[in-house]
């Protein structure tokens, strides 16, 4: 064990030519990190960290493996990174997780590699010295730890487009869905932030289709102790949602009747919100608001507008607006939705009043029997007070009204 004032002479023994002394002084440098970041700068200050490197491509294996390990705790610290950035050791790190490496190391070396990656310059090193092709392959390791960093890694890096394409072509989506079964919550809610990220490109979500990952998705919304999960999981499917193939085999696997009854059900606000909003995203093709008809979404929406939460309120009056583009839903509307959005309008809330104005706003546009279900709810009196709002769009909406 080692304190802070014998740390210079252990650092010193990092140029040492015996290997044992090596491995030895690595383990003591080790454990004096993990006592947290005030040593961490003391490492630094000592000069640790560049003969360090040089360990990382140490033959003997033990001396990497204890180098490894002093990385990964050492790469939180902002200042190491930037100097790990500089002194170019990337490659020395990604070599670290090839298969016949032991856990030990995939573990450490992907720890260094997730800490790294929360930086741009970091990132850009990490896909250019091909670090994608080992941390997906890694994404199947034994080990939870190495599993949870490759995949914090892998979700760092998917912010940036290039690296998505990549992710495509690497086949990652199959082992990705494989981890939303993990027994770590940590490791299922990883797994949903990148696969939220990359079904923005409708090659993913044409892939996750094709690998059943919309039935993984709607298990977990089906699992009520998985409800820490629900709201990503929400966010994956509200992309998927937006492509006619992927609704068209939600709707024919029991899957949309599924969402529609877990939205209307949940106590939630945030899952019901994200659930209207994934209505309205779909509901912009023709095709879909035909689906979402038939299985009589509008229900489901005028149920969200009794919604304690004015967010929810706002998602459902915005999908009530994009819905109206179907005659039939527009019709549904007339006895029931109204009437609600009428209330709405007597809102405290600016915003809720200009999304329910907009629903009545479509509502009756070319639609004399929902004009005349609108005045006979009273609403004639709330839509005049809208016109003195604060909010253009909400004066515009009540005026059209």
């Amino acid at each position: 064990m080692i304190e802070s004032k014998k740390a210079a002479t252990v650092v010193l023994m990092l140029r040492s030519p015996e290997e044992e002394i090596l491995a030895k002084a690595c383990e003591a440098i080790y454990k004096f990190a993990l006592k947290g970041e005030e040593n961490k700068a003391t490492l630094l200050e000592l000069g640790a960290v560049e003969p360090l490197t040089k360990l990382l491509t140490h033959e003997d294996k033990i001396v990497r493996r204890n180098a490894t390990m002093i990385f990964g705790i050492l790469a939180s610290n902002n200042d190491v990174k930037k100097l790990l950035r500089e002194l170019d050791v990337m490659n020395s790190v990604i070599a670290q997780l090839a298969p016949e490496e032991e856990v030990v190391i995939h573990e450490f070396a992907s720890l260094c590699l997730a800490n790294m990656s929360a930086e741009y310059t970091s990132k850009v090193q990490i896909f250019e010295h091909g670090g994608l092709e080992p941390l997906i392959r890694l994404l199947s390791s034994p080990d939870p730890d190495v599993k949870k960093n490759s995949m914090e890694c892998i979700y760092n890096l998917v912010q940036d487009f290039q690296c998505r394409t990549t992710l495509q072509e690497l086949n990652a989506i199959p082992p990705i869905l494989e981890l939303l079964k993990s027994e770590y919550p940590v490791i299922q809610l990883l797994a949903l932030k990148t696969l939220g990220v990359i079904t923005n490109d409708k090659e993913s979500r044409t892939m996750l289709r094709d690998n059943q990952g919309l039935d993984h998705l709607i298990k977990i919304l089906e699992t009520k102790e998985l409800n820490d999960l629900h709201i990503e999981a929400l966010a994956v499917i509200a992309n998927c949602l937006e492509d006619m193939d992927t609704m068209v085999q939600i709707q024919q696997t029991g899957g949309l009747k599924k969402l529609l009854s877990f939205a209307e059900n949940s106590t939630i606000p945030d899952i019901q919100k994200n659930a209207a909003k994934a209505i309205t995203k779909a509901a912009y093709d023709p095709e879909n608001r035909k689906l979402f008809h038939e299985q009589e979404v509008e229900k489901c929406l005028v149920a969200l507008l009794g919604s304690e939460n004015d967010g929810t309120k706002i998602a459902a009056s915005q999908a009530i607006s994009a819905m109206c583009e179907n005659s039939g839903s527009k019709d549904f509307f007339n006895n029931q939705g109204i009437p609600q959005l009428i209330q709405l309008l007597k809102s405290d809330n600016e915003e809720v009043r200009e999304a329910a104005a907009l629903a009545l706003a479509n509502l009756t546009t070319c639609n004399p029997a929902n004009a005349n279900a609108a005045a006979e709810a009273d609403g004639i009196d709330p839509l005049i007070n809208v016109l003195s709002s604060k909010r253009d769009g909400a004066i515009a909406n009540a005026a059209t009204v």
